[in-house]
């Protein structure tokens, strides 16, 4: 099969050719959870589990390695170098202001399970953000909505243990426009939705963390 190169896809070094036409073309399930001490919000600890399409490639680099060996600290390393390129695929809001996140993760791996791809890491704040009764958004996503980047259920947005008594995780899906679901159906797997539209931004789900 050939092998298509994609700006959109560099999170994947490489995807197969697919026989559809429609956006999107690959799929990430997600799962977050807030790191915290309990009174600031320090970063959020991030699973993404690939389609086993999108996987294919890198499982195919990661042969019969066994957890722990080099070369998944290689392909980690490798894939966790474009998604720091895209500013972790993550926005994080605040009073309607971007919360930064420092440049380099504190911790990331890369893993096997059945036949997909696993990459986790703890995606870092700047600085620590304080949490009574304050409320944060945040949401992932591929700009371009090569990649559809989901919560497949609204549990894998999880609150550690020491805040379920006084915070709460809403994840708000969206209901695109009939006109922006045509126009996402119409993009061939070559083609790129112009920039300024951020297209995969009205398909993201965004999670809302609310405290008191």
């Amino acid at each position: 099969m050939q092998i298509v190169k994609q700006s959109a896809l560099a999170l994947f070094l490489a995807v197969f050719t697919f026989t559809v036409s429609a956006h999107p073309h690959s799929f990430i399930s997600l799962k977050t959870t807030l790191v915290t001490d309990g009174t600031e919000l320090s970063g959020l600890k991030m699973r993404w589990t690939m389609d086993e399409i999108t996987s294919a490639d890198l499982l195919y680099d990661a042969g019969n390695a066994k957890p722990g060996d080099e070369v998944w600290k290689k392909l980690a390393a490798e894939v966790m170098a474009n998604v720091l390129g895209q500013h972790y695929f993550t926005e994080f809001w605040h009073n309607g202001q971007k919360v930064k996140f420092l440049n380099r993760p504190t911790e990331y791996g890369m893993s096997r399970e059945g036949h997909q791809a696993v990459l986790t890491f703890v995606l870092p704040l700047a600085q620590p953000q304080p949490l009574a009764g304050q409320k944060y958004t945040f949401s992932t996503f591929d700009p371009s909505y090569y990649v559809d980047m989901s919560y497949a259920e609204d549990s894998d947005a999880q609150l550690p243990a020491e805040l379920q008594k006084r915070c709460t995780l809403a994840v708000h899906t969206p209901k695109p426009s009939e006109e922006t679901l045509s126009f996402a159906v119409s993009l061939d797997k070559e083609d790129a939705p112009p920039e300024d539209m951020e297209l995969g931004k009205q398909f993201a789900q965004q999670v809302t963390l609310q405290c008191q």
